[in-house]
């Protein structure tokens, strides 16, 4: 990864953390950069951001939450989803939200448009980008 996309990647990650900036935001942000996807472990409390090309960075989550919950409440995840989608909370309050439903995780999946929420026994939630939807495989 390129110190380009290293410092991209570092700025979402404290804008975000101190509730600057919205998920779209970031997204918009990463995909100027050239970054795929990455995965927030609520677990190891750190970020893994891809390329493309294979490349990597890790970068440690800053936002404290409370015990991840042990029952993977799927209407918590997605009321937290929707009122971010309406800015109503940042990402602080997401995450502590998210992990009192049980939530350990995500990816976002930026080139395949959608975030898959994961839960302690492998429950999990996909979640599109907004105008983003299932497309059949050929």
């Amino acid at each position: 990864m390129n110190s380009q996309q290293q410092e991209t990647v570092a700025q979402c990650v404290a804008l975000s953390e101190a509730g600057q900036i919205h998920f779209g935001e970031v997204v918009r942000r990463l995909i100027e950069a050239g970054i795929e996807r990455y995965h927030a472990d609520y677990s190891r409390s750190e970020n893994t951001y891809y390329t493309p090309e294979g490349s990597s960075c890790v970068v440690p989550m800053s936002v404290r939450h409370g015990p991840i919950a042990d029952r993977f409440d799927l209407e918590g995840v997605r009321s937290s989803i929707r009122r971010a989608q309406r800015g109503e909370i940042m990402y602080p309050a997401f995450v502590e939200e998210t992990t009192r439903a049980g939530c350990v995780g995500y990816f976002v999946q930026i080139t395949g448009r959608r975030v898959r929420y994961f839960g302690r026994r492998g429950e999990e939630h996909t979640e599109w980008f907004p105008g983003a939807g299932p497309v059949a495989a050929d």
